[in-house]
């Protein structure tokens, strides 16, 4: 759990930066669903280079958990990384949060610890071939669905791409799981490698896009929704993941507090308008100037 918390840290840290980097990078009436531009022109922000090599570690440290503990106890703790985001925007950027938000990280908190009283250890099913193959397909959706969220109204595109940036999401959390031989001749014939590296290539790619456009709060909030139940019921279902004896009850109630917890502080998926400082208006002036 101590490595799933510390992902969730690493992911809550760099969301912050790359909300900023995501708007920094937006181009004036752009309006598209997804922008692949979008990402190369984010990758010129500091920021946004900062918060990928948090979204590296944190990466790791999501491998060693997801080898450890049920899927369902490290999506919720990486949903988790919302009440990061939110402490450190108030701490590191001053902004402000209510009671309200405050007692959201509180029950954030309390659903975490409901979990890691109940959670048992990884499931020991090993998942089959054609579980590996749906995930590759689900990858692949995941990159239509998100072409087509172009065409829809604002509040529903927001929706549309957060909820497949957190399916690519959950595609990662249980492809770890299928992988069992990294020498480079299995991960070549394994199905699972490729819905691994395509799931995040999409959720990042979505993700950008969505902290770009629209509603980041209700982007953010399919983002949980995506990342969690999914995974969470493939683990349950497929993979053998369980609780403590007598238990589950507490793992339930944990992972519903959780989330529910995560999803009021959906809207620190969103940079505040308090980071930008004299010296990026500044330097935006010069830009337009040149």
């Amino acid at each position: 759990m101590i490595c799933a918390l510390g992902a969730a840290v690493c992911f809550g840290t760099a969301s912050v930066l790359q909300a900023v980097a995501a708007r920094a990078a937006a181009e004036p009436g752009s309006d598209a669903g997804v922008d692949p531009a979008l990402l190369l022109r984010a990758l010129r922000q500091w920021r946004y280079v900062a918060g990928l090599a948090l979204d590296g570690c944190g990466f790791v440290l999501q491998i060693i958990a997801l080898r450890s503990l049920p899927i369902y106890a490290v999506g919720a703790a990486l949903a988790a990384s919302l009440a990061v985001t939110a402490v450190v925007a108030a701490r590191l950027l001053g902004v402000r949060l209510s009671g309200v938000e405050w007692s959201a990280v509180g029950v954030v908190c309390a659903g975490l610890g409901m979990l890691g009283l109940a959670s048992g250890g990884e499931g020991h099913g090993a998942g089959s071939a054609a579980l590996a193959w749906s995930m590759l397909g689900i990858a692949l959706g995941i990159l239509l669905i998100g072409a087509a969220a172009g065409r829809l109204p604002e509040r529903p595109r927001a929706l549309v791409l957060g909820l497949g940036a957190g399916c690519g999401f959950g595609v990662v959390e249980v492809t770890v799981r299928l992988i069992d031989d990294v020498s480079p001749a299995a991960l070549l014939a394994d199905p699972a490698a490729y819905a691994l590296l395509l799931g995040g290539g999409s959720a990042f790619l979505l993700l950008t896009s969505a902290l770009q456009r629209g509603s980041v709060t209700t982007a953010t909030a399919g983002m949980v929704l995506g990342e969690t139940i999914g995974p969470a019921l493939v683990g349950v279902v497929w993979l053998g993941d369980g609780t403590r004896e007598g238990l589950e009850w507490v793992a339930v109630a944990g992972f519903v507090v959780a989330v529910a917890g995560a999803l009021a502080l959906a809207r620190f998926g969103e940079a505040p308008a308090a980071t930008r400082g004299p010296a990026d208006d500044a330097a935006e002036r010069d830009h337009c100037e040149k």
